[in-house]
């Protein structure tokens, strides 16, 4: 099957996928959590503006485009922890979940009857929480790890919000410059799959994230911003990540084989919807 086949219908799975996820309570994989009978939800949004306005999805009720709700619905599902997960109509935001944190938008989490809303803190809360040997760890073991790709999204919003022609080409540049580092990083072997006795010069990485074989903190974070990229630039720009970037591909080909992220993505209609008034025209 040809690379772009291939991510055609990578994309049509994860849109018949992402609407299977309603705002009723959605339970994720053993083991369960259930420490005093408590119940644990992640109220994720809908919708979410440029603005940090909530708006409701096209149909109300399915996951919207907002990588920090599924940065945090990847780690739960990876923790192996049975949790509900509801999606919140800022629009039509029911009183209890006002009661239940005022002022704050989702995501955040309940959990044993806790309620925590900054995201990062829920990160770092769930990793020291939830721990082997009934939990795996998620944290990278390369600090690089961390850091890669760390301004792409930043460079991509500059670009798909720029409306001026005289700067377009400039802003598209820096854009690819930052993909090209990410890929570099890709495609550069991490310290164990390096072999010292091995003649000649160092193969390209062959792993399959950031970390290496298996999805990490530092992918639930990166993964959702570059899904978004993909489409968004595609749809409003008919910008497409470069096929020569083969170590930047592999990673999002491998992402795109894992329930734990196609799953959790919303459909790419939503996205694009999302990025409607967002993404401006060239003048």
């Amino acid at each position: 099957m040809k690379s772009t086949e291939k991510r055609q219908e990578c994309d049509k799975e994860i849109d018949n996928k992402a609407t299977k996820f309603s705002s009723k309570a959605t339970s994720l994989a053993e083991p369960s959590l259930k420490s005093k009978g408590q119940k644990n939800t992640l109220y994720i949004n809908t919708k979410t503006s440029d603005k940090g306005e909530n708006k409701a999805g096209s149909d109300g009720e399915s996951i919207g485009n907002c990588p920090f709700s599924q940065r945090l619905f990847m780690i739960l599902w990876l923790k192996g922890v049975i949790f509900n997960v509801t999606t919140v109509d800022l629009k039509r935001k029911p009183a209890d979940l006002q009661d239940l944190a005022p002022g704050t938008n989702p995501p955040f989490v309940t959990f044993n009857g806790e309620v925590k809303v900054d995201v990062n803190k829920i990160e770092e809360f769930l990793e020291e929480k939830l721990t082997p040997p009934r939990y795996p760890r998620l944290a990278a073991k390369h600090a690089e790890a961390n850091t890669a790709g760390i301004d792409v999204f930043a460079k991509f919003s500059a670009y798909i919000k720029n409306s001026r022609k005289d700067t377009n080409e400039a802003l598209e540049k820096a854009l690819l410059k930052s993909l090209r580092r990410l890929d570099d990083f890709l495609r550069t072997p991490l310290s164990e799959e390096i072999d010292a006795d091995a003649p000649g010069d160092l193969p390209d990485s062959s792993r399959s994230f950031l970390d290496g074989s298996e999805l990490t903190l530092a992918d639930c974070n990166l993964l959702p911003k570059l899904h978004i990229l993909k489409v968004v630039a595609k749809k409003y720009r008919g910008f497409e990540i470069p096929a020569e970037m083969t170590g930047l591909w592999r990673y999002l080909n491998c992402a795109y084989q894992r329930e734990e992220f196609t799953s959790t993505c919303p459909a790419e209609r939503e996205i694009q919807v999302a990025y409607l008034d967002v993404a401006k025209k060239i003048k």
